[in-house]
Parts: structure tokens; C-alpha cells; sequence
């Protein structure tokens, strides 16, 4: 059964007893003094549907991640399961084949080993059901009972669904918090693994990087990463910062202190729509339009060794990608100067280019700054463009035309092969991540500590 049927089944069960609620509350109108309530009828229905509604939902989460391990474990206890291989991907496939004849998915089976586990799947399935079933409505009536016999004409039920909000709405601000957490945690247990096996002094320092995922005595100098390091950061923080920080600037003067209001109309929602194309879009425009065009043209000034996939064509369209990041944040920033500051310093007689460039850039910095730190985050954190336009090759070089590869590239890499999550090859993708998490989290700090430094509050 689908998780989506038993949440129905709980907001329907809210919704009975908003209804009760609400009318026991009215019922309370004759016995409370004047006729008076502690708090309205709304109230009281309100928490008599979230006492049903926030459990049984719970249940059901927790529910739609256990059940399915539950269903397994009976089927592999089944008879029918007895032929199974152990692990492996065969046995995966027969139990995938069998859990979608048993759901309707599919007509039959295509090995005859999976016939013998429809049945138990079916079982199965139909008994997790009726346990989910049969549990959510217990918990709802429980909790739907328990709230309902506390209503009374002086309960203060105003305060307990205000103070379940509140507590909804802090668990929703700490998911972002939680989530760091957890992807800090994750990623920190694996690199101690990997550095377990992998000297962290060759994995920062060393300058040759080629992992054999198939080997069995892996080599730790085979993998320095200071290749893709310095890869990331040549295209998503040099050549990309290059094209995207005076576009983007450029763009926000022109738009906040010369075009017309019609005009900003039209070009600022059309700017912005850069950042709504998707990454795989502009890689192939990396590598079909900008690649080519930048091998021709380094040619056609004598390089002849340049290459069809380079970092500069990388570079270049992640640069664009970002605009509208530079532009947005810079816009809205110089936006929110005093307008009395732009004509006090054309009263006293400065030009508008003086006043944009010794009033309202310093006086916007921050958000500037904020604004191409986040740019560059995103930046060191695109795949796509670097898979298509800059190349594999892991090469310390600072020529831009040759081929270049990424931390973000080689993590894909790593994860999408065929080797063990035991191998330091796969590790490593680990232990990229934290040095890329840690390097987004310092440009964080960095930006932070700039708009604070530089901040000016105005009336």
C-alpha cells in the first residue's frame, strides 16, 4: 500500500475530529461563564485534529521506511526463498521481479526461481498492510480520544496549538541544520576510512592523480589530488569569476542607474533566466558551440596543439551560467542605497559614473560580495559543464586550452563504477567531497565576515 493512502487515511481521521472538536467546544457554550469560551471553537478543533493528524503521521513515516525492509526479511524466511543467492545482483533481480508481479507491476516473472517468491511477497504485503492500516488507526483514535476528553470550557486550547506550531516550525528550521549535519557526518566517517588506507599527506600534496579501482594493492601515489584542486578552482573560480564578476556587475549599474523602467522590465526578468536553464543545456553548448569555436580560434593564431575540450570553453559557459547570481545580488544591493546618497553626491557635483563608483559600489560591497561568493560556490560545484566541454584528464597546468577535470567530475566517476565501496578509488570520492564541502563552507565564512565588516545600516 502506498504511503500517499495511509496519510489520506490520517488527514481524514484530522478531519472527523475537527469536526468533533469543534462541536464539543459549541456544546460548552451554555455551561461556560457568560457564555464565554477560554478559547474559540477553532481552537479546540484545531487540536483535536493535530493530536490525530501529527502522530498517526509520523507513524506512517516511519512506517513507509521499515515496512519494506519487513517485507523482505519475510520473504527471505519463506521457503520459496531457500535457492536464492546470497548476495549479488541475480538475487536482487529475482526479488525485484517477484515484488513486481505481487504489486500488479508486471504480468510475470522471466526467471522461473522468482515464481516461488510472488506468493510470499503477496503475503506479505497484504499483512504489512493491514498492520499499517490497523496501527494508524489506533493512533489516531488515541489521539483523537485523549484530546477530545480534555476539552473544557476553561481549557486553553489557543496556547497548546500555537505551541505545537511553534514546534512544527522549528523542526522545519532545523532541517537545513540537520541536513549539514548529516552530510558532515557522512562524509567524515568515509574519509577517515579512506585515510586509513591512503596517506592524507600523498591525497593533499600529491600531484599525480589516477586511481585503479580494479587494482588490489593500490598505489598512494597515484592519488594527489592537487590536480583537481587546482582544476576546480581554475575553471570555477578564475576563468569563471572572470567572465561572470564584470557581466554581472556591469549588468546590475546599467539595470539599477541607467535603463528605463520599461526597459529594466523586460531585461532583468530575461537575465534571470539564465539561471533557470538546466547545467546538461549549457554543457552541450559547452561542448557543440564554445569548445569548437575556441579550438578554431587558438588555431587560427598559431596554437595547433589546442584541444576540443579545454577549461577555457568550461570556463567560459559556467561564467555565463553565473551571471545572473553576480547580478541579482549586486542589483538589489546597490537597489538598497538611499536614494539621497546618489543625489547628494550629484548635488555636489560628481558625475554618475563618480557616484556609481565611489558611492553606491561601496556602499552596496556587501551584498556584492555575498553575491560572487555565491557564485563561485556555485561554480566549484558544477558537474555537467565540466563533464562535457573541460575533459577527464587530471593535468597541473595553467594553459588554459588543455583539458582539465574537476573534484565534482572525478566524485561521479568514482561512485558510478563498478568498484567496492571498500576500495580507497571509491573512498577517495569521500574525501573529495569533504575538501569541497569545507572549501563552500570557508567562502561561507568568508562572505559573511565581509558583510559584516562592511555593513551600513541607513535609515
Amino acid at each position: 500500500m502506498s504511503p500517499a493512502i495511509l496519510f489520506l487515511l490520517a488527514l481524514g481521521l484530522g478531519l472527523a475530529g475537527w469536526l468533533a472538536g469543534r462541536a464539543r467546544a459549541w456544546s460548552f457554550r451554555s455551561a461556560a461563564p457568560r457564555g464565554r469560551l477560554a478559547s474559540l471553537p477553532s481552537y479546540h478543533a484545531w487540536y483535536v485534529a493535530l493530536s490525530i493528524v501529527v502522530p498517526a503521521g509520523l507513524f506512517v513515516v516511519v512506517w513507509s521506511i521499515v515496512s519494506p525492509q519487513l517485507v523482505t526479511q519475510a520473504v527471505l524466511a519463506s521457503p520459496g526463498a531457500a535457492s536464492l543467492p546470497a548476495f549479488g545482483m541475480q538475487r536482487e533481480t529475482l526479488l525485484a521481479e517477484a515484488y513486481a508481479v505481487a504489486t500488479g507491476a508486471a504480468g510475470g516473472v522471466f526467471r522461473p526461481e522468482a515464481r516461488d517468491l510472488v506468493e510470499p511477497y503477496r503475503e506479505a504485503l497484504i499483512r504489512m498492510n493491514t498492520i499499517g492500516i490497523a496501527v494508524t488507526l489506533i493512533i489516531a483514535f488515541l489521539g483523537g480520544a485523549w484530546s477530545f476528553l480534555r476539552l473544557r470550557p476553561d481549557f486553553v486550547a489557543r496556547t497548546r496549538v500555537e505551541r505545537m506550531v511553534m514546534s512544527a516550525l522549528l523542526l522545519a528550521s532545523l532541517v537545513a541544520v540537520l541536513t549539514t549535519l548529516g552530510i558532515f557526518v557522512s562524509l567524515v566517517f568515509e574519509t577517515i576510512r579512506f585515510f586509513g588506507m591512503i596517506s592524507p599527506v600523498d591525497f593533499l600534496f600529491g600531484t599525480h592523480w589516477g586511481p585503479d579501482p580494479m587494482s588490489d594493492n593500490p598505489d598512494p601515489s597515484r592519488y594527489g589530488a592537487i590536480p583537481l584542486f587546482w582544476g576546480t578552482i581554475y575553471i570555477g573560480a578564475v576563468i569563471a569569476m572572470i567572465v561572470a564578476i564584470p557581466l554581472g556587475l556591469m549588468s546590475a549599474i546599467y539595470l539599477t542607474q541607467y535603463a528605463s523602467p520599461n526597459w529594466r522590465k523586460w531585461l532583468k526578468p530575461t537575465l534571470e533566466i539564465l539561471a533557470g536553464v538546466p547545467t546538461v543545456v549549457y554543457g552541450y553548448f559547452a561542448a557543440l558551440t564554445v569548445a569548437p569555436a575556441v579550438r578554431d580560434a587558438a588555431q587560427s593564431i598559431g596554437i595547433a596543439n589546442a584541444s576540443s575540450e579545454s577549461a577555457l570553453a568550461a570556463g567560459l559557459v559556467m561564467g555565463v551560467m553565473i551571471i545572473p547570481f553576480v547580478s541579482s545580488m549586486a542589483d538589489d544591493s546597490i537597489a538598497a542605497v538611499p536614494r539621497a546618497m546618489r543625489d547628494g553626491s550629484l548635488a555636489m557635483g560628481a558625475t554618475t559614473s563618480e557616484t556609481i563608483r565611489r558611492v553606491l559600489v561601496p556602499a552596496a560591497l556587501p551584498g556584492i560580495v555575498a553575491g560572487v561568493m555565491l557564485a563561485i560556490s556555485r561554480a566549484i560545484g558544477e558537474t555537467m559543464i565540466v563533464v562535457m566541454a573541460a575533459g577527464a584528464a587530471a593535468n597541473l597546468t595553467a594553459n588554459p586550452l588543455e583539458a582539465m577535470t574537476t573534484v565534482t567530475f572525478q566524485i561521479v566517476a568514482m561512485l558510478t563504477g563498478e568498484g567496492s565501496f571498500n576500495h580507497p578509488a571509491t573512498l577517495s570520492a569521500f574525501a573529495l567531497g569533504f575538501v569541497l564541502f569545507l572549501v563552500t563552507l570557508a567562502l561561507n565564512f568568508i562572505a559573511l565576515r565581509v558583510v559584516k565588516k562592511f555593513r551600513e545600516a541607513y535609515e
